[in-house]
């Protein structure tokens, strides 16, 4: 191999883990379910629009259907009555998922303590970032995907059971 030949291999390898290569791509393309119940799936429709463009950061399309999401973005109160339907959709989406709750009823239960309101969905799913405000705007939305994203480069495919490599449990 001449050394020109080798420079331009050079140029065009690109040398990195499995791991980092499966994060890139789930940070990438995240696919969010649609889950609004209150003013707050208003400013996360405005997120999906024009002006700020949420297909930037790789989160283009809001699907329907929680089978095909890897990510719930639960945005506004959600009530007891809801609780079991909020948990059966988080069931029916494919490993790997994520929540962000957005806003303070997602977060907290919102300003006021009623016993209708669940006091933050994290009682009924695993929340990965919280998203405060009421509402919160589109760019502090956008702001906590990012965040997710971040998390999301740091995971560890095998951790999760998402990747089985029984070579490389072997090593722990």
């Amino acid at each position: 191999m001449t050394q020109e030949e080798r420079e331009e291999l050079e140029q065009g390898l690109l040398l990195t883990t499995l791991e980092k290569m499966v994060n890139w791509a789930r940070r990438s393309s995240l696919w969010p379910v649609t889950f609004g119940l209150a003013c707050c799936a208003i400013e996360m429709m405005a997120t999906g629009a024009s002006r700020f463009d949420l297909a930037r950061f790789g989160a283009e399309v809001f699907r329907a259907s929680p089978r095909q999401a890897d990510l719930m973005i639960v945005a506004g109160r959600v009530s007891r009555k809801m609780a079991p339907v909020l948990r059966q959709i988080y069931d029916q989406m494919p490993e790997p998922k994520w929540v962000i709750a957005m806003g303070a009823c997602a977060s907290c239960g919102g300003i006021f303590n009623n016993y209708a309101i669940v006091q933050g969905v994290d009682e009924i799913v695993p929340v990965d970032v919280y998203v405060p405000g009421c509402p919160p705007r589109p760019e502090q939305l956008i702001h906590g995907i990012m965040k997710l994203q971040e998390k999301i480069t740091r995971e560890h495919p095998s951790r999760q059971g998402l990747i089985h490599l029984p070579w490389l449990r072997r090593k722990r």
